[in-house]
């Protein structure tokens, strides 16, 4: 009997019948691997009434108590690393150094969240008035909302779950539907390192359960990570509906390559950037303008490094893997006929590649195309695949121009050996994250990640300062105690004295 991923709700999974489900795939062999209960309305509820119980004492819990549950929990996840990377594998298709790689960059924000009692220090003004002091403090807003995308299983929830727990909220957490175990992975983790039941709850299913947690009127805030239009919609209906959102969207990740660069670094960049967990990240590269005159050359090295990459199972030491589901990969596809009927210069094929995996799997090769335009739907959508694109431009000023007019503004990288250059770039590009020959900029856990434009809805980026910040209400309170020369009663507006 094919196993059924349940909801995690008040500590333990729950045990009724799911009204739908839904499958879980093994994406390096194409069968099905499980089942996962597809959560009602009234799961939501649940999920979100254990929450608003366990909130009761947790916001009151002292900041010692707190910490002393993520340094627990810290130290868990770290113990069972492997275990967790093997699971992510299993279900996205990532390899598993990748795997690895995002599971320890989820730890990097686990250790920030665990200095919480210094990050939640408050100010104080002594004897702001005559007699009269002013501190303010920093409190949990309450239950959040933690929808995250099937990319990156672990670390995107580890971006979330353990500041808005330290900061003395509870959580209830819905996962992508394709790959849901880690969560219930990293939920049983959080139980075992002392967390008190019903702080974190997870609920699986698709946007019955979405809607659900942007209605409900005891959630208090929402985070979320994944495509555009979807971070659109989950930030007007959760703000309509009086909650803090945080919406982080999809992106178009620009490489500019400048005369002066190491090609041979930029062309191995490229690749590591553009295919590695199958193009399947906010923070790929999916496009590179190559400023003239070094599009010949750099287009070469990237298609001869794109030769050697081997495709296969995850699981056995493959460079790269399959894509999370049959019609994902159909869609991927798609795009490289798309490409081809536009005009664009197909230069290395990734459709009917020889793999080393299952015949089932969910296979597209490495795409390499050249000449693409701006107006081409290769390089306008997000295509979330191992498809890179390669523009030309014949100046930096025309680079920074389709940076700027693109609707996206994630991440970006320039690769050159200008520090002049660079200081420019970095300064003119409309992007919220950028790299100075470093392809995937994602920032440590004490910056915070989040994009401009359509890549981000709200104000507040993901973890770090931001994390902090956005789970958290700032009082201000104004004290003075009575003393014997008081003057009495006053109408007058208060003023300093």
């Amino acid at each position: 009997m094919t196993e059924l991923i349940r909801h995690w709700i008040a500590g333990e999974f729950d045990d009724a019948v799911p009204q739908r489900t839904g499958e879980v795939f093994d994406p390096a062999t194409g069968a099905v691997a499980k089942q996962v209960a597809f959560a009602a309305e009234s799961d939501v509820d649940s999920a979100v009434a254990a929450a608003a119980e366990a909130l009761k004492s947790w916001r009151r819990t002292s900041l010692a108590k707190r910490s002393n549950v993520l340094f627990a929990f810290r130290e868990l996840l770290n113990r069972h690393k492997d275990e967790l990377a093997e699971i992510i594998t299993a279900e996205h298709g990532k390899v598993l150094s990748d795997a690895a790689g995002e599971v320890q960059r989820g730890l990097e924000n686990v250790e920030y969240a665990c200095g919480i009692p210094n990050l939640l220090r408050g100010g104080f003004s002594e004897n702001a008035s005559t007699s009269v002091d002013v501190h303010s403090v920093r409190q949990p807003v309450g239950v959040v909302g933690v929808i995250s995308p099937f990319n990156f299983p672990a670390m995107v929830p580890l971006w979330f779950v353990p500041n808005a727990i330290a900061c003395g909220n509870t959580v209830v957490l819905k996962p992508s539907e394709k790959d849901p175990s880690a969560a219930n992975f990293i939920a049983g983790l959080w139980k075992e390192a002392g967390l008190p039941d019903g702080v974190l709850n997870v609920v699986h299913g698709d946007k019955v359960a979405v809607d659900a947690l942007l209605a409900h009127p005891v959630v208090k805030a929402v985070s979320f990570v994944g495509s555009t239009p979807v971070a659109r919609y989950v930030y007007e209906t959760g703000t309509g509906r009086g909650k803090r959102v945080q919406a982080l969207g999809g992106a178009k990740n620009h490489m500019v390559v400048l005369p002066d660069a190491d090609l041979d670094l930029a062309a191995d960049a490229a690749v590591s950037a553009g295919f590695g967990s199958a193009g399947e990240r906010c923070m790929a590269i999916s496009a590179v303008v190559a400023v003239d005159p070094v599009g010949d050359e750099l287009v070469a090295k990237i298609a001869e490094r794109m030769a050697k990459l081997n495709v296969g199972d995850g699981r056995r030491g493959c460079d790269m893997g399959p894509l999370v589901t049959a019609a994902h990969r159909d869609r991927v596809s798609s795009y490289v006929d798309a490409g081809i009927a536009a005009g664009a210069e197909l230069v290395v094929d990734g459709r009917g590649v020889r793999v080393d995996g299952g015949e089932g799997g969910f296979w597209l090769g490495p795409t390499l195309f050249d000449h693409v335009g701006t107006g081409m739907s290769i390089y306008t959508d997000e295509i979330f695949g191992p498809v890179l694109s390669v523009l030309r431009v014949p100046s930096y000023d025309a680079a920074i121009q389709v940076l700027n007019d693109n609707p996206y503004g994630n991440g970006t990288a320039i690769f050159t050996e200008s520090g002049g250059a660079a200081r420019q770039y970095c300064e003119e590009v409309e992007v919220g994250m950028v790299g100075v020959n470093v392809p995937i900029p994602v920032p440590v856990s004490y910056y915070s990640f989040g994009g401009w434009k359509d890549s981000l809805f709200g104000d507040a980026h993901a973890y770090g300062p931001d994390g902090i910040q956005f789970y958290t209400r700032t009082k201000v309170v104004t004290t003075r105690w009575p003393d014997p020369s008081h003057g009495g009663v006053d109408l007058g507006f208060p003023q300093s004295t």
